[in-house]
Protein backbone atom coordinates (compact mmCIF):
# COMPACT_ATOMS: atom_id res chain seq x y z
CA UNK A 1 0.00 0.00 0.00
CA UNK A 2 1.58 3.40 -0.88
CA UNK A 3 2.04 6.06 1.77
CA UNK A 4 0.74 9.61 2.29
CA UNK A 5 2.56 11.46 5.44
CA UNK A 6 1.17 14.69 5.97
CA UNK A 7 2.92 18.11 7.63
CA UNK A 8 2.13 21.24 8.13
CA UNK A 9 4.94 23.27 6.45
CA UNK A 10 7.78 22.85 3.98
CA UNK A 11 10.43 23.46 6.19
CA UNK A 12 8.70 19.72 7.88
CA UNK A 13 9.01 18.30 4.18
CA UNK A 14 12.41 18.91 4.14
CA UNK A 15 13.44 17.41 7.33
CA UNK A 16 11.46 14.53 6.58
CA UNK A 17 12.08 13.91 2.84
CA UNK A 18 15.78 13.04 2.90
CA UNK A 19 15.08 10.25 6.08
CA UNK A 20 12.87 8.10 4.16
CA UNK A 21 13.59 5.20 1.78
CA UNK A 22 10.92 4.19 -0.50
CA UNK A 23 8.45 6.01 -2.34
CA UNK A 24 6.10 8.41 -0.47
CA UNK A 25 4.12 11.19 -1.11
CA UNK A 26 4.46 14.46 1.14
CA UNK A 27 1.68 17.26 1.16
CA UNK A 28 2.33 20.27 3.07
CA UNK A 29 -1.33 21.76 4.72
CA UNK A 30 0.53 24.93 5.08
CA UNK A 31 -0.97 25.32 8.47
CA UNK A 32 -5.03 24.59 9.71
CA UNK A 33 -6.51 23.99 6.48
CA UNK A 34 -10.69 23.94 6.12
CA UNK A 35 -12.48 20.56 5.88
CA UNK A 36 -13.68 21.18 2.35
CA UNK A 37 -9.58 22.09 1.46
CA UNK A 38 -8.35 18.98 3.62
CA UNK A 39 -11.05 17.09 1.46
CA UNK A 40 -9.79 18.03 -1.89
CA UNK A 41 -6.35 17.11 -0.35
CA UNK A 42 -6.86 14.07 0.73
CA UNK A 43 -9.91 12.40 -1.24
CA UNK A 44 -7.10 11.40 -4.35
CA UNK A 45 -5.02 9.57 -1.99
CA UNK A 46 -8.40 7.84 -0.30
CA UNK A 47 -7.36 3.84 0.02
CA UNK A 48 -2.95 4.47 0.80
CA UNK A 49 -1.87 4.86 4.14
CA UNK A 50 -2.49 7.74 4.94
CA UNK A 51 0.13 9.13 8.01
CA UNK A 52 -0.31 12.43 10.01
CA UNK A 53 2.95 13.80 11.44
CA UNK A 54 2.41 17.38 12.45
CA UNK A 55 3.45 20.00 15.08
CA UNK A 56 3.16 19.26 18.75
CA UNK A 57 1.41 22.26 19.36
CA UNK A 58 -2.53 24.50 19.05
CA UNK A 59 -2.73 24.54 15.17
CA UNK A 60 -1.17 20.94 14.50
CA UNK A 61 -3.91 20.03 17.77
CA UNK A 62 -6.46 21.84 15.64
CA UNK A 63 -5.42 20.14 12.57
CA UNK A 64 -5.28 16.71 14.06
CA UNK A 65 -9.08 17.10 15.32
CA UNK A 66 -10.15 17.89 11.96
CA UNK A 67 -8.05 14.96 10.07
CA UNK A 68 -9.70 12.65 12.69
CA UNK A 69 -12.77 13.67 11.86
CA UNK A 70 -12.74 14.18 7.81
CA UNK A 71 -10.32 11.09 7.26
CA UNK A 72 -11.03 8.60 10.32
CA UNK A 73 -8.35 6.01 9.12
CA UNK A 74 -5.66 7.80 8.81
CA UNK A 75 -2.98 6.97 11.31
CA UNK A 76 -1.57 9.16 13.79
CA UNK A 77 2.40 9.94 14.84
CA UNK A 78 2.73 12.41 17.11
CA UNK A 79 6.52 14.37 18.18
CA UNK A 80 7.72 14.87 21.53
CA UNK A 81 5.70 18.14 23.03
CA UNK A 82 9.31 19.45 24.31
CA UNK A 83 10.77 19.93 20.46
CA UNK A 84 7.05 21.55 19.39
CA UNK A 85 7.85 21.68 15.73
CA UNK A 86 8.47 18.85 13.55
CA UNK A 87 11.26 20.75 11.50
CA UNK A 88 13.53 21.23 15.32
CA UNK A 89 12.71 17.99 16.06
CA UNK A 90 15.90 16.07 16.53
CA UNK A 91 16.73 13.82 13.07
CA UNK A 92 17.32 10.27 15.92
CA UNK A 93 13.20 11.41 16.83
CA UNK A 94 12.20 12.11 13.76
CA UNK A 95 13.70 8.31 12.46
CA UNK A 96 12.15 6.62 15.37
CA UNK A 97 9.10 8.50 14.45
CA UNK A 98 8.63 7.07 10.78
CA UNK A 99 9.92 3.62 12.27
CA UNK A 100 7.00 3.48 14.31
CA UNK A 101 4.81 4.47 11.37
CA UNK A 102 6.26 1.53 9.11
CA UNK A 103 8.52 3.82 6.93
CA UNK A 104 11.73 2.53 5.54
CA UNK A 105 14.24 5.11 6.71
CA UNK A 106 17.73 5.34 5.32
CA UNK A 107 20.27 4.31 7.55
CA UNK A 108 18.36 4.44 10.89
CA UNK A 109 21.48 4.45 12.79
CA UNK A 110 22.77 8.02 11.29
CA UNK A 111 21.19 11.45 11.89
CA UNK A 112 22.22 12.34 15.70
CA UNK A 113 22.00 16.07 15.31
Amino acid sequence: MEKVIVVEGISDKTRIAPLIAEPVTILCTNGTVSATRLEEMLLPFEGQDIIILVDADASGDKLRKLIKREFPEARHFHIDRSYKEVATTPLRKLIDVLIAADVRVLNPVAGND
